[in-house]
């Protein structure tokens, strides 16, 4: 069964519009945790970046409280997150590169450059119970060096595939990069979830690429929440996800 892992960071990044800097203010990142929960999302996901400009260091700890099913944190390899992932122990840490003039990650990380550093940090989690995903591009290379460094998942940066979705040609293109990156990464020994642009609209064609097991969806979830509630976003996403086989292939008419 494909799983659904709700990211509530702009939960987070609308609380912060008004309370920045506060002790407390709404919306609550964590009761919207619990509800994404009982809506039926397998999994939480959170970033808590460098700048701190959604999710904050208050709200790790509470959400490793509150979630029942499986936390996910987000994370630059940074040596003070580093420090704090360890200390929260969430189920699965997501590395992910990470730019102060971003708006949202923009791309995968560069495993192939960073193979030291990534391979300490891997064995750092593995020694304390954490599991270790990557966040990358489609690409031979960095699917590799992600096997190479020991880490146990990697996540699929959909963010290309959602750009030129309404483009058939390239949409099919990246597809198919998807497709050929989640099999090598399988037989590689790696382990595959996805995200990033994902929404109603895109989703149903990625039940074309093998081997996923979660995908990881915030801004449309949180966006389309505005007009029909939490619950109803969150089922609606599952609902889209029902059917997922795992092995298929698409056409060139995709």
């Amino acid at each position: 069964m494909l799983k659904l892992g709700v990211n509530i960071d702009h939960v987070a990044t609308l609380r912060q519009a008004r309370y920045r800097g506060m002790e407390r203010g709404e919306p609550d990142p964590i009761a919207a945790a619990r509800l994404c929960e009982e809506a039926g999302a397998h999994g939480i996901t959170a970033h808590l970046r460098e700048d701190r400009r959604h999710i904050v260091d208050r709200d790790i700890v509470a959400l490793r409280r509150a979630v029942r099913t499986r936390l996910n944190f987000e994370m630059a390899n940074a040596p003070e997150i580093v420090g704090i992932a360890l200390s929260v122990r969430p189920d699965i840490v997501c590395i992910v590169p990470e730019k102060r003039e971003e708006i949202s990650t923009e791309g995968g990380l560069d495993v192939r450059g960073h193979e030291a550093a990534l391979r300490e940090t891997i064995r750092r989690m593995d020694d304390a119970g954490i599991a270790v995903s990557l966040f990358v591009d489609p690409e031979p290379s960095q699917i590799e060096a992600s096997a190479r460094v020991g880490a146990g998942f990697i996540e699929l940066h959909t963010g290309a595939y959602a750009e030129v979705f309404h483009r058939k040609a390239e949409r099919n293109r990246e597809l198919e990069r998807l497709v050929a990156a989640s099999e090598h990464a399988h037989r590689s020994g790696l382990r595959v979830n996805a995200g990033h642009g994902l929404n109603l609209e895109n989703l149903p064609l990625l039940h074309l690429v093998p081997h996923l097991e979660e995908l990881n969806i915030g801004h449309s979830i949180i966006s389309r929440a505005v007009f029909v509630g939490l619950e109803r976003a969150v089922k609606e996403v599952l609902a889209a996800m029902e059917g997922y086989g795992g092995t298929s292939r698409p056409s060139a008419d995709a």
